[in-house]
């Protein structure tokens, strides 16, 4: 019998953050599912109970290109030159390549790559439309699982599927969101329905029983782990995994809902949130629960502008056209990530009032 501890729940949250809609109604009317955020406690394993794969049906309005931007590129050069330093000379399947640009990253520094991902857009002839299995026939040195075991249920299963369809052997490099990176920042807004998985790095020490490498990314804010496949295992949890979550998660909900509706009341300002992806979805979406709204939402991603975010059913904005509406002084931009604010007050030309909504743990 499995023992399971809730350590978090919400409601009602939109299956899918990154799916653009073309109306502000079916934005709204969007599907949407719970959150029942619980621990393991055989295997010290966090994930949402209450997940749903059948809702999760991928298709051309998912957008979730990250490379527009140059920080994000930059982070891809420094994974493309980790992928060196473990792979060189060795032959690669990414597993979820997505829309391909990691895999032609890591092809224009010369490796042999093939993907797989039956969502797949364009025209790459090394990129399979299917899923990774036995049946294709094909398998490398090495496997490539960038941002895909967090959307998948049962991953230790997962990743035996790998195994198999990789013949039994290799080495895998998974890049993952960290989960005490979310709850040292109480980033409440980067819990959400089609992550059904949270990790930590003691969780890929208990997975594996040869890790050649893991850490942190991303300013802290992704995992990577490099390690055997073939010694992959259900992990076995102690006390020193029981997870702790912060009582004070939830706090910063309030105080922006409060500092929007003192704006609203008081002194009229244009507000705005950086980042229409994921985060940007929660927060709007947690924001409007609690009673007020923000005016627009600005990403630099040109297939999510004049698109509508699932559930608030906000219009998506270029960084120029937001431009024209913001330049009235005292205008507030809400960033969903400071990985990016540098660069969004360099695009901004630093005119504005930037409010990065992470918070240290207390």
């Amino acid at each position: 019998m499995k023992l399971y501890r809730e350590i978090y729940r919400a409601e009602q949250l939109p299956v899918f953050q990154n799916r653009m809609f073309h109306s502000e109604i079916e934005a709204k009317n969007c599907v949407k599912g719970d959150i029942h955020l619980v621990q393991d406690v055989q295997t010290g394993l966090i994930f949402n109970q209450a997940f749903n794969p059948r809702l999760m049906q991928y298709d051309a309005d998912y957008q979730n290109e990250q490379a527009v931007s140059a920080v994000f590129r930059k982070h891809l050069q420094e994974v493309s030159e980790f992928i060196r330093k473990h792979f060189d000379g060795c032959t690669l399947i990414e597993v979820g390549c997505g829309k391909g640009h990691f895999l032609e990253q890591l092809q224009g520094i010369g490796f042999d790559i093939i993907g797989f991902d039956p969502t797949y857009e364009g025209s790459n002839p090394s990129v399979i439309k299917k899923y990774f299995s036995p049946e294709v026939g094909l398998r490398a040195d090495g496997i490539i699982l960038r941002h895909v075991l967090e959307h998948v249920k049962e991953p230790i299963g997962f990743l035996l599927k790998i195994l198999d369809a990789n013949g039994g052997d290799g080495k895998i490099y998974i890049e993952v969101p960290c989960f005490d990176w979310i709850c040292d920042h109480l980033a409440w807004f980067d819990i959400f329905y089609e992550h059904v998985n949270y990790f930590r790095l003691t969780d890929f020490y208990r997975m594996f029983g040869t890790v050649y490498e893991a850490g942190h990314s991303f300013n802290g804010q992704y995992l990577y782990v490099v390690a055997d496949l073939a010694t992959v295992r259900v992990p076995i949890s102690n006390n020193v995994d029981r997870i702790e979550f912060p009582e004070n998660f939830l706090d910063s909900v309030n105080q922006y809902a409060s500092k929007l509706r003192t704006q609203n009341t008081e002194h009229r300002t244009i507000s705005a949130i950086w980042g229409g992806a994921s985060k940007g979805v929660i927060f709007a979406l947690l924001m409007d629960r609690a009673g007020v709204k923000v005016d627009m939402v600005i990403d630099i991603n040109p297939r999510k502008q004049g698109k509508f975010l699932a559930a608030t059913g906000l219009q998506v904005w270029s960084p120029e056209m937001a431009m024209l509406k913001l330049e009235l002084a005292g205008a507030d931009i809400f960033v969903m990530n400071s990985n990016y604010l540098n660069e969004i007050k360099a695009l901004t030309k630093h005119q504005f009032n930037y409010i990065s909504v992470e918070h240290e743990r207390i």
